[in-house]
């Protein structure tokens, strides 16, 4: 027990510096390019964030504990919504632009009901796969044909010259954060299966609860830090990339080397459930009030929701 709350601690701090490297260095890199910061949260830190998700699941896949690699993701998901966007909201209230409630959440929510739809059948498998990754890449397609500001290439100039050592710290930065979040994360995700399984803690728990958070705090950090710094856009960003890549690369590249078995349980409560906190959070930007912000009072609103789910699954 000791050993994996060691364990889990040294993942927490290496995690916390992976954020603010790859944070600080991905804004500067965007700036810099004439890139809009939200285009850099839904693809560099969405991917990177999204790594832990894409080991943990491929890993588990392999060894033949589906349960634990399809209830990462959807566990992972709800999390990102409810549990980091409340956070990063309590902590800074998170402006949301037109464009993001009209065009990339709307997408998030296709992703999402798409891989339900595909598992009906109790299985994820190769031909299940494939179109997902299509679809991958068709909306990484998307967010790179609307990457920059304008059509101008002065930003690229700009880096080519007068700050080309400038551009290679940020490059370095981003990669060292990359790298940071990955084993930060995967020390964590160690120490709290060894912390749960001494506990007796079943695998489809594991997989919903302790792994689903462990996999889900490089964005965790990474929209806290965004959010301290004021930048909002990859906050948001951040979470909606994430889940997207969560359910299209992760759950799209899984099944095409092994097949995933879904369980009952995952299909008629934690999908739906995933499902419901995305709809939830079109609610709390549309209805709750006229501004379309989540501010310390929804954030507060889906901790609760995230809260009660947890007491759900225990």
């Amino acid at each position: 027990m000791i050993l994996g709350v060691a364990i889990t601690l040294v993942g927490l701090v290496i995690l916390y510096y992976g954020a603010e490297s790859l944070v600080s260095g991905s804004s500067r890199l965007a700036l810099a390019m004439g890139i809009r910061p939200l285009v850099v949260g839904l693809t560099v830190v969405a991917f990177a964030t999204s790594m832990p998700e894409l080991m943990v699941s491929l890993f588990a896949a392999l060894k033949g504990s589906s349960s634990i690699a399809a209830g990462n993701i959807v566990g992972s998901n709800i999390a990102n919504i409810a549990l980091i966007l409340g956070v990063a909201a309590v902590l800074s209230p998170l402006v949301v632009a037109k464009k993001t409630l009209t065009r990339e959440i709307p997408m998030m929510i296709i992703a999402s009901i798409a891989v339900f739809l595909l598992s009906l059948d109790g299985e994820l498998g190769f031909y299940d796969g494939l179109p997902l990754i299509i679809c991958l890449l068709i909306f990484v397609a998307y967010c790179v044909a609307t990457a920059r500001h304008a059509p101008s290439a002065s930003g690229l100039s700009i880096i080519g010259s007068q700050n080309y050592n400038l551009w290679k710290r940020d490059v370095f930065l981003i990669v060292l954060g990359i790298f940071c979040l990955g084993g930060g994360a995967e020390l964590m995700v160690r120490g709290a299966v060894m912390i749960a399984t001494i506990l007796g803690i079943s695998e489809v728990v594991i997989g919903l609860s302790i792994v689903a958070v462990g996999t889900s705090l490089p964005e965790l950090a990474a929209s806290m830090v965004s959010a301290w710094k004021g930048e909002m856009d990859i906050s948001i960003g951040n979470v909606i990339g994430s889940n997207i890549f969560n359910v299209l690369f992760v759950l799209g590249i899984c099944p095409m080397l092994r097949a995933l078995e879904i369980e009952a349980r995952v299909l008629e409560v934690d999908f739906p459930i995933m499902l419901g906190f995305c709809v939830l959070l079109l609610a709390l930007l549309l209805f709750v009030s006229p501004r379309l912000e989540l501010d310390r009072k929804k954030g507060l609103m889906l901790l609760m929701a995230y809260l009660l789910f947890l007491i759900g699954l225990f």
